[in-house]
């Protein structure tokens, strides 16, 4: 492992190995027992959009990790202001060990990897959000204690948290089904491999998927970048909400999941999202240790 680009690019192994570090170093964390892994290792942040949980979650755990985080926004980088990302990548790599960027278009992440020497985290593009599933695996293995039989079921738009959730459940070998309205489906390369490579289906029909499942997951109708178009979305939308009643189709103690943030009376009620915010902030909590876990295993001395 070189990079984390995309969940596509990890087999079966590869999570679980992230996985079954990330619970150790949550175990160590919780009891006290330093484990300074990356020490003397310096992590650049690159943000072009920005965001709480995954600013404070690197830099916290660079931390933990006796390295540091430097965060770095457009207006800290020439890369804002023209200069070519492959010139970047190469400068980048002789000051850094690694490097985070959150952004728009997963080009410029794959382009990063390309012309850089040193290793490459997505923290979000418009395809994919990779460190989040991750952190969407290791709670569900915590609360469900296996991925064996279970039915994940995601409710709402087709972006980039259903693609990599898509993923993630078919890799770790879940059943998935997406609920989403016509023209907001998930990109039609990763359904397609879904349904080869596992049980998968995508409809309309918000019932039928979320019949039997194990997990249930949604996110917010309108993305960052997306607030004009607020208003329409929420007409289409407005029916994609976990509630009382798609609760009542899903398996009894089925658990649900949200990215955050969260916008209570839209893809969720405030009631569904009370019932489970344990699970919800175990999962927001999880991304700082699973991320750890990719940064060990990218940064540490052992690669």
């Amino acid at each position: 492992m070189k990079h984390l680009l995309k969940l596509q690019d990890l087999n079966h192994h590869d999570i679980l190995d992230i996985l079954n570090l990330a619970d150790q170093l949550k175990y160590e964390t919780k009891h006290g027992i330093e484990h300074h892994l990356l020490k003397g290792k310096t992590l650049g942040m690159i943000f072009q959009k920005s965001s709480t949980r995954t600013r404070v979650s690197f830099e916290t755990g660079m931390y933990q990790l006796g390295g540091q985080a430097l965060f770095l926004s457009n207006r800290d980088l020439q890369i804002g202001r023209g200069e070519p990302v492959q010139d970047t990548a190469r400068v980048l790599s002789r000051y850094l060990d690694g490097i985070m960027i959150r952004t728009f278009e997963q080009k410029e992440v794959e382009d990063l990897a390309k012309y850089g020497s040193i290793p490459i985290i997505n923290g979000l593009t418009d395809y994919c959000h990779p460190c989040q599933v991750l952190a969407d695996l290791m709670t569900i293995r915590e609360y469900k204690k296996t991925f064996d039989g279970l039915k994940f079921c995601f409710i709402g738009d087709g972006n980039n948290m259903a693609n990599s959730l898509i993923v993630g459940a078919i890799t770790m070998g879940m059943e998935c089904a997406v609920a989403c309205p016509d023209g907001y489906k998930p990109d039609a390369e990763i359904m397609k491999w879904a349904s080869e490579n596992g049980k998968f289906t995508c409809s309309s029909d918000i019932k039928e998927c979320a019949k039997g499942a194990d997990v249930l997951y949604t996110d917010v109708w309108a993305s960052m970048g997306q607030e004009d178009e607020k208003a329409e979305r929420e007409k289409i939308f407005k029916d994609y909400q976990i509630n009382d009643e798609v609760m009542a189709v899903a398996k009894d103690g089925a658990m649900v999941l949200h990215c955050l943030p969260a916008h209570r009376g839209e893809e969720i009620t405030a009631e569904v999202f009370e019932a489970h915010a344990e699970e919800i902030f175990d999962e927001a909590e999880n991304r700082l240790h699973a991320q750890k876990a990719v940064l060990v295993k990218l940064l540490g001395s052992n690669n």
